[in-house]
């Protein structure tokens, strides 16, 4: 299955210490990283400068980065929108000296209790304003289905790409964030498989939220596979496992719900082992 594909990750789930990541995607034989922190610093923090000397060691190691997993787009869509905009050029310089032309993203946090439609008009301004600046600077933003922002659920990332789906804006899947929003994942896959360029591989329990290896939850990750498969999907399949709180989640998501254990290790090569299974 897959035989074209490529598996990558987020190694920060590994340790916050770079080298610890690069020892284990070395051992397991992995030769691409999302790259989203690493030495205790989110991957927008960093200087280009900074990324340069990152990236030497990923040459040197023999990795190459699938995308930057960015947290652009990761703001309430009532905060201001300038500011983070400058922090979104500046990620884009960083997938340049990162050479990869994916730019993990999202369409902005919801307030609770409210009718995300509200803000539908808002949320598609911004992301255009992306999408303009993606086209100028010949990169591809990935948007992310992800718990909480207008573009959780399948019918609006629909929505999404149906406005602004191009070659500079296409779809990240994310098995585990659609499960944990009750959204069954076989119609989301539907919904949006012509728009997928890259997937998350994530499982998680309908009943309880809860993050599992791939295949041992209910976001048919087996089944979307082959569909991907029977597809010609080509591209990348990441690695997010989600199975052990490491250092940078309370600074890298929202809403944490993480395991007791802290072993990142073992979390990534579950993970990984989980989904070497499933592709036989």
């Amino acid at each position: 299955m897959l035989d074209k594909i490529r598996i990558s990750g987020f190694a920060d789930e590994i340790d916050t210490d770079i080298h610890k990541q690069i020892a284990l995607l070395n051992e397991l034989g992995v030769k691409y990283v999302e790259f989203r922190s690493a030495n205790d610093k989110g991957v927008a923090d960093y200087t280009i400068q900074e990324a340069q000397e990152i990236m030497k060691l990923f040459k040197e190691n023999g990795i190459a980065v699938s995308a930057v997993g960015s947290p652009v787009g990761k703001i309430q869509i009532t905060d201001d929108f300038e500011p983070h905009f400058e922090t979104f050029k500046h990620v884009v310089e960083l997938a340049k000296v990162f050479e990869t032309k994916y730019i993990r993203m999202f369409s902005f946090f919801m307030p609770e209790d409210e009718d995300p439609e509200k803000y539908r008009d808002e949320v598609m301004n911004r992301l255009a304003r992306f999408v303009e600046y993606a086209k100028e600077q010949d990169v591809v933003l990935l948007h992310e289905n992800e718990k909480g922002i207008y573009g959780d659920v399948a019918s609006r990332c629909r929505e999404i790409f149906e406005k602004l789906y191009c070659q500079n804006f296409r779809c990240t899947y994310d098995f585990a964030n659609f499960v944990q929003c009750r959204q069954d994942t076989l119609e989301a896959y539907d919904l949006l498989k012509d728009y997928v360029e890259y997937v998350h591989i994530k499982d998680a329990r309908w009943d309880d939220a809860q993050v599992v290896p791939a295949g041992e939850g209910d976001g048919h990750v087996a089944e979307i596979l082959a569909k991907l498969d029977a597809a010609g999907y080509a591209g990348f399949l990441s690695l997010e496992p989600h199975l052990a709180e490491f250092a940078a989640l309370k600074s890298l998501e929202q809403h944490v719900d993480a395991r007791e254990s802290s072993d990142g290790v073992w979390s990534y090569t579950t993970a990984f082992h989980a989904l070497k299974k499933i592709l036989g």
